[in-house]
């Protein structure tokens, strides 16, 4: 038994999946993009909650850059990050395209989550179980203990969605861990 104001782990994972079964409920009708800045960010916050990572705050300037670099994807139909800029302070970056008005922005948020499962503790960039950076990085770079600030945006073309997730400070730093 927990001391007296201690929540043990398994209340906390308990609470949390009340709260992650409640979601939609709670959400009512929200359309697809309603609140789509505060569904993003809570989305992030969910889960670095859950493992006890410091909340990210929104920046209207991060979201600013990556509606910018979503409409590159969505007028030219590719999918990469964008390339740094060796004047600027590096920027993490996370991207999602999905079908256009199909996915909502937890299961968005929720498809870099995912990559959780393959996720390892340790010094960064030997994260995955797999050995494959690419299975964890988005995971990784959302859950960096240094990144304080998050900014998305979510532009669509014809038959695509593309979110485009900037953060501050960048993650996925060699040598570092991640949380």
């Amino acid at each position: 038994m927990a001391a007296p104001g201690v929540v043990s782990k398994s209340a906390r994972l308990g609470a949390a999946l009340v709260l992650a079964l409640a979601t939609p409920l709670l959400q009512g009708s929200l359309g697809l993009r309603d609140n789509l800045e505060q569904r993003l960010l809570a989305a992030h916050n969910r889960e670095r909650a859950h493992a006890g990572v410091a909340q990210l705050a929104w920046s209207d300037d991060l979201a600013a850059g990556a509606a910018a670099w979503g409409a590159q994807l969505a007028r030219t139909g590719q999918f990469e990050h964008s390339p740094d800029s060796p004047d600027d302070e590096p920027l993490g970056e996370n991207l999602f395209m999905g079908t256009r008005g199909y996915y909502g922005p937890e299961a968005m948020v929720g498809a870099w989550i995912e990559e959780k499962r393959y996720f390892q503790p340790g010094v960064f960039p030997h994260n995955s179980r797999t050995g494959n950076l690419g299975d964890v990085g988005h995971y990784t770079q959302l859950m960096w203990r240094s990144t304080g600030q998050v900014g998305c945006a979510v532009v669509g073309n014809k038959s695509d969605d593309y979110l485009v997730c900037r953060y501050s400070d960048a993650g996925n730093v060699e040598g570092e861990r991640p949380f």
